[in-house]
């Protein structure tokens, strides 16, 4: 891997992953196509026009530590969820070779890359200023797919994650020897991950494993005339209701907002059963989730967010362990 590459600025990067889309695409017999880049953080995505006016959004995996199973789990449970009345999804295109995935050798950073490419969403993103409406059609939509995801089966050849500690599976850099936090950071951040297991161990004992989302917020939502829409399952895997409702609540900004999608649950089924101290361990997971993110990132842009968001981090957990809990 070129540590030289992803050093270099975010449109030099996403100028050079353009043309690894390009180089993707052809494989899809793709080749006379506009293609821009509509979105680099996490993952690059690609907007992808043909001459005849047909249109795609290709996602390639940049900082994703997915492996070509976990995208076949996502395949599958996009597929799935596809067909379920009520949610609306991009659906997998196939290339040449019959297959969902594609991978590519992307030569200035040395790493193989694989991606996806889907059907295009029309509508605009739900974004930070949701409207009543769009909530309670999220929550809605987000009991719809819980219901639904618990006969989810996954074929032989897929495997997802299961969502039982506090990082999902991914690399610790927090508490770990990579750690950079300072002992009286890191002393803090252990004893609220302590808390964080504790009531998540709790909550899996109590309630059946299937399927979530895993990352449901407005900018993984679409509107158009007055639908929803459901995109970005790269974080799909198995957990319980409870982390696709707090991921939801964690993105909101008022105690309306998050009656919005609790009104939308429950007008399918009835929430998921927890106390006030569970949903705060399960909001506050998330953020140490997008904290320890901040840390092992490539994105240039996200590196600079650093430092503001390990000081709120911080004060967060010393309101958690200090009486915010319920």
């Amino acid at each position: 891997m070129s540590a030289d590459f992803f050093n270099s600025t975010t449109e030099q990067q996403i100028e050079s992953f353009t043309k690894t889309a390009r180089e993707m695409l052809a494989g899809y017999g793709l080749s006379e196509v506009e293609v821009k880049c509509i979105n680099y953080e996490f993952n690059a995505t690609f907007s992808v026009v043909t001459g005849a006016g047909d249109q795609y959004a290709l996602r390639i995996n940049v900082n994703s530590t997915r492996t070509l199973e976990n995208m076949h789990g996502e395949i599958e449970f996009v597929n799935f969820i596809a067909r379920v009345p009520g949610l609306k999804v991009p659906r997998p295109v196939a290339n040449s070779k019959d297959s969902y995935i594609s991978s590519i050798l992307h030569a200035e950073s040395g790493e193989e890359v694989s991606g996806i490419l889907y059907t295009w969403l029309e509508g605009e993103e739900i974004g930070d200023e949701p409207t009543h409406e769009q909530l309670v059609a999220l929550g809605a939509a987000m009991a719809r797919m819980h219901q639904s995801s618990r006969e989810f089966m996954l074929s032989e050849e897929a495997v997802l994650p299961t969502f039982s500690d506090w990082l999902w599976g991914t690399e610790d850099f927090l508490l770990s020897s990579k750690s950079l936090l300072t002992k009286e950071q890191f002393t803090a951040i252990k004893s609220a991950v302590d808390i964080i297991e504790a009531d998540t161990r709790d909550l899996f004992s109590a309630n059946p494993i299937q399927v979530i989302h895993g990352d449901l917020h407005g900018w993984n939502l679409m509107w158009h005339e007055g639908e929803l829409f459901i995109f970005d399952f790269d974080d799909c895997g198995y957990g319980i209701p409870h982390q696709d409702l707090a991921i939801t609540l964690y993105y909101l900004d008022t105690p309306e907002q998050d009656a919005a999608v609790l009104e939308g649950y429950r007008t399918v089924c009835e929430l998921p059963t927890y106390t006030k101290a569970q949903m705060d361990s399960l909001l506050l997971q998330r953020r140490l989730v997008l904290l320890n993110y901040l840390y092992e990132t490539k994105n240039p842009e996200h590196k600079e967010m650093l430092p503001a968001y390990l000081e709120k981090s911080m004060e967060r957990v010393s309101g958690f362990l200090t009486g915010v809990r319920g």
